[in-house]
């Protein structure tokens, strides 16, 4: 007969903090605040590998509001909360007054009447940041058209629980400029990752964004390479990472977007340019025989849900980090 042994329960809870009161952006956060998120998702996994419970949350509610659909943030931030002792409201965009036409600083007030945090996973950036501007509590970004954060942190979390450090790696993105691609240039920015893009002409990530990482690459000895040669980028490269040509919005280029992306597929041949010990990595849901192949993505170098496990931990670490200390 088998013997039930209780979890035991850790009297240990989050008491430091990040210098911001939300995250929209990587490009917000300071090293130590990228560090401290790190090496408390590191310790949250830990803890649930030791079956340990950590609930710095217990109590905590947090509004979880989804204007596009997902099944790794929700499943993972509504687990996060669940583990960090708290509750997770689940708000769909069509359930909201904000889809009669309800404005978003009349929402931010209202929800923070009633709950800790909110996170929101919407289209446009600008949503985003009102939120955090009206709203009296923290607000995370689960995805906009201008940044991915979370999981871009998940992506360093993994890369480092790999290779055992972040600073000096060599990471290459193969495909559209797009949101994940902008986090990923933040992010390894501040860790001092030689990261390398190929897109093809006119889908290429925005000088600003460059710009704006400038002054961290410096200081942290981050390197940034643009081209429109995958090989050239993929080449010597510790991971390979890609994600979707056609991203939500852009349905009606998917036609036009295969055709112009088709070289920049993620295949053996590509991956063998890199370094032998190289992994592969995708954010998630791939298009497979678009970007990635299956022989890639399914293959032992592929890392991809280590990625998406990784998010769970993470996003525990912000949520606490943000959440902790706060007083209603």
């Amino acid at each position: 007969m088998a013997v039930k042994t209780k979890a035991k329960v850790s009297k240990k809870t989050t008491t430091k903090s990040l210098s911001v009161s939300s995250l929209l952006s990587i490009s917000q956060l300071t090293f130590q605040d990228v560090d401290l998120i790190l090496r408390t998702a590191a310790e949250f996994k830990m803890s649930r590998d030791r079956g340990k419970v950590n609930q710095p949350l217990k109590g905590k509610v947090m509004a979880a509001v989804f204007e596009k659909s997902s099944t790794r943030t929700r499943v993972s931030f509504e687990t996060a909360m669940y583990q960090l002792g708290g509750t997770m409201l689940y708000l769909a965009g069509r359930d909201l007054q904000l889809g009669r036409g309800e404005t978003i600083a009349d929402t931010a007030q209202v929800l923070s009447r009633y709950v800790d945090s909110i996170i929101i996973r919407t289209d446009t950036h600008r949503k985003v940041v009102e939120m955090a501007r009206y709203a009296g509590v923290p607000v995370v970004n689960a995805l906009t058209d201008y940044a991915h954060p979370c999981q871009a942190l998940a992506d360093l979390f993994t890369l480092k629980e790999r290779f055992g450090k972040l600073k000096g790696l060599r990471l290459a993105y193969v495909g559209d400029g797009n949101n994940v691609a902008r986090s990923l240039i933040f992010g390894a920015a501040k860790a001092g990752i030689e990261l390398a893009l190929a897109s093809p002409p006119g889908y290429e990530i925005d000088k600003h964004t460059i710009e704006l990482s400038e002054k961290d690459r410096r200081k942290s000895g981050g390197e940034i390479y643009i081209t429109q040669d995958p090989g050239r980028a993929v080449g010597r490269a510790d991971a390979v990472y890609t994600d979707v040509w056609i991203s939500m919005g852009h349905e009606k280029e998917q036609a036009e977007r295969v055709r112009i992306f088709k070289k920049y597929q993620v295949n053996t041949k590509l991956m063998a340019q890199a370094a032998p010990q190289a992994v592969f990595m995708h954010c998630l849901p791939a298009h497979r025989g678009q970007e990635v192949r299956d022989e890639v993505i399914d293959g032992s170098r592929s890392i991809v849900l280590d990625q998406a496990e990784n998010r769970l931990h993470v996003q525990k670490a912000i949520l606490a980090l943000l959440m902790g200390k706060r007083k209603k």
